[in-house]
């Protein structure tokens, strides 16, 4: 995979219009992260874009989740710019297996991203957006706790609420919330792990409360998969002024992306999904939130 991802960093540096390493002092720390920008951001200089933060699973690079997401090529589709922010020591601060005050700056480094971003990019700050996989996920769930005036809505991808996000979130701000957890998940549990992160279950309706959104549970909307998939796709999704709120549960699968290919992580991690494509749901769940 290793020498995959080499190939696949050196021909996007060779597009240097679509994507681009960049880098910032953080302290003591030289960030990285990607940006990517579709061609209609060449082609249409007068226009602002979406941003998309996507925020790699703990001991992954941001060159490896660009190309196990593949979120670029949704990016193209509906013209919106994708970040992939590099962790240090590739992780992330969400308050269990690090200190969630004294430890990574993973706050401060993801607002010094934005505040770059919007002086070197043209980009629509009422529709920025964040994503991730499993410890990109739960520092995800972070931002939105944190920094809700700065993200319209979130999605995690096998990372319910870690319990010292919860501990902390002090904002009273309403954030969409889309949440996407395989029931066979061996990595995250989907029952949640105590004084780690709650269940999924317990995080959409955490998130529900939050955002004020009242009444009884809608009947989730079931979406098999295609032939020889074996998993299923249960849909749950409530909203209020323009806020919703969104589990999807994937019967019988992993800790993976949404029609990603399986090839590309290289570890057994479980089943993805041929159901639903995480990058179409999450942009359409996106797109009907700003800030």
């Amino acid at each position: 995979m290793k020498i995959a991802v080499s190939l696949f960093i050196l021909s996007c540096l060779s597009m240097p219009v679509l994507a681009q390493v960049q880098s910032l002092q953080l302290k003591d720390d030289k960030r990285r992260y990607i940006v990517y920008t579709p061609a209609a951001y060449q082609s249409q200089p007068q226009k602002t874009f979406p941003v998309v933060f996507n925020f790699h699973g703990g001991g992954m690079s941001m060159a490896e989740q660009m190309l196990y997401t593949q979120m670029n090529r949704t990016a193209e589709r509906h013209q919106f710019i994708v970040v992939y922010p590099q962790g240090i020591k590739q992780d992330w601060n969400v308050g269990f297996g690090m200190d969630y005050l004294a430890g990574t700056d993973d706050v401060g480094f993801t607002q010094a991203m934005l505040s770059k971003l919007k002086q070197d990019y043209r980009i629509d700050e009422q529709r920025v957006y964040a994503t991730g996989l499993s410890r990109g996920g739960f520092f995800a769930l972070r931002l939105a706790a944190e920094l809700p005036q700065q993200f319209a809505a979130v999605a995690s991808v096998g990372a319910p609420m870690p319990e010292p996000v919860r501990q902390h979130h002090r904002k009273t701000d309403k954030v969409g919330m889309l949440l996407i957890q395989g029931t066979a998940d061996k990595v995250v549990l989907l029952e949640g792990k105590a004084a780690s992160y709650l269940s999924a279950e317990d995080t959409f309706d955490y998130w529900r409360q939050h955002n004020g959104i009242e009444g009884a549970r809608p009947q989730p909307r079931l979406l098999p998969g295609p032939a020889g998939d074996a998993t299923q796709v249960s849909w749950l999704e409530q909203g209020a002024a323009g806020v919703s709120v969104a589990l999807i549960t994937v019967k019988e699968g992993g800790h993976t992306w949404p029609g990603a290919d399986a090839f590309n992580v290289g570890l057994p991690i479980g089943k993805t999904t041929r159901a639903i494509d995480a990058n179409e749901v999450m942009w359409e769940f996106f797109s009907r939130h700003r800030r």
